[in-house]
């Protein structure tokens, strides 16, 4: 009789921002990562901030329901350009955490150096880089555009690995 295999898992990467929230759910069922769909939320132009985190939050509510995952991976802050551009990632990424907690997601997040150190093998690769290597690893047949979206799906199987290794007692 075959032993049955680990419960598959099932990920949200985000990649926050406040323009444009790259998203990829990424499934791993024993060695096989699986993408489901990545893509990016875009928030209008111009409008209030209220409406812009509200884009956000309406954007993840429907991919949190429609491909159920069981946890969300964030990537964490690292720099702005200035204490405004630090502020308004900040606001993104309290609305994400706002809405993974109300779908009852636990937060995993990752360092943009952890991501790229991960998935390429070099921590200051570059986004071009990443993609290619997140296409090779989920055998996908063409690039995840946009960028954000990549870096979505670097994060999701970057929580992945890292699951995996604390899973076996490596981290």
């Amino acid at each position: 009789m075959k032993k049955p295999g680990p419960e598959p898992v099932r990920v949200i990467g985000v990649d926050p921002g406040l323009n444009i929230v790259g998203y990829g759910v990424v499934e791993e069922a024993g060695a096989k990562l699986t993408c489901h769909e990545w893509g990016a939320i875009k928030t209008p132009k111009g409008a209030s901030m209220p409406k812009r985190l509200k884009s956000i939050a309406d954007g993840l509510r429907e991919m949190i329901a429609k491909h159920n995952p069981a946890e969300l991976a964030l990537e964490e802050s690292f720099f702005a350009k200035d204490a405004q551009s630090a502020l308004k990632l900040g606001h993104a990424r309290g609305v994400i955490m706002l809405v993974a907690e109300e779908a009852g997601l636990p937060v995993y997040e990752y360092s943009p150096l952890t991501v790229k150190q991960t998935v390429t093998g070099y921590g200051r690769a570059e986004k071009e880089q990443v993609r290619t290597m997140v296409r090779h690893m989920l055998s996908l047949k063409e690039n995840p555009t946009p960028l954000d979206a990549s870096d979505a799906l670097a994060i999701a199987i970057t929580h992945l690995n890292h699951q995996s290794a604390r899973k076996r007692g490596v981290l």
